[in-house]
């Protein structure tokens, strides 16, 4: 039986995956059990697991490190790897959305010269240049971008949003939508030929778990 190695993500896509996983027979049994290990392997299905930062996976699969790796939409995009996008996961569920303040509803375009602060420059740079036809001003955060139109830093923000909850709470809004998004799984283009059966196998089961739940 062919080896595959698979990067996930580290947080709640890890857990939400592992029923998919389940599902094609392979063992997460590890996810229970507290530990610092970072490698983990089914002997029996002949899967290795790693874990990494979600912003890192992309870079491991475009590499070869890992055949495949499980991350959300907006980290594909951003990282803008050569990797191929196989399968939507289903679970993960947001929207990649520009806020700001209430006041700007409906009245975004009267802004010129905008300040746009994001944990996502290239996908507000897109955005931006590609969608609006216009140039702005990417000012990259790392911590709550919500702060920035707040205190003035920025005039508006390119975050993920979910309930929406934390940018009512400090008196912003969805302005627009940029795009869905939603957990990913991802192949390395040289195991799609090298490993194709074993992953394609994989693939479809974890499609019928997914389907399954919908």
């Amino acid at each position: 039986m062919t080896e595959i190695t698979i990067a996930l993500a580290k947080g709640r896509l890890a857990e939400c995956a592992a029923g998919l996983f389940e599902n094609a027979g392979i063992d997460m049994s590890f996810l229970n059990t507290p530990t610092r290990k970072l490698v983990f392997y089914d002997e029996k299905n002949k899967v290795k697991f790693f874990f990494a930062k979600p912003a890192d996976v992309p870079t491991y699969v475009e590499y070869g490190a890992a055949d495949i790796g499980i991350v959300g939409r907006d980290t594909i995009a951003e990282e803008g790897r050569a990797l191929y996008e196989v399968m939507d996961l289903g679970f993960g569920k947001c929207r990649m959305c520009v806020c700001g303040p209430e006041s700007l509803k409906d009245n975004l375009d009267s802004i010129a010269n905008k300040k746009v602060a994001t944990k996502y420059p290239h996908i507000a740079k897109e955005y931006f240049e590609h969608v609006k036809k216009e140039s702005v001003e990417i000012i990259k955060l790392n911590g709550s971008v919500e702060l920035a139109p707040i205190v003035g830093l920025s005039d508006v923000i390119v975050d993920i949003v979910e309930s929406g909850k934390t940018l009512a709470e400090n008196g912003l809004c969805v302005l627009e939508t940029i795009s869905d998004v939603s957990a990913r799984m991802i192949v390395n283009r040289v195991s799609m030929k090298t490993k194709r059966e074993r992953i394609l196998e994989l693939v479809d089961k974890m499609k019928e778990k997914r389907d399954e739940s919908r």
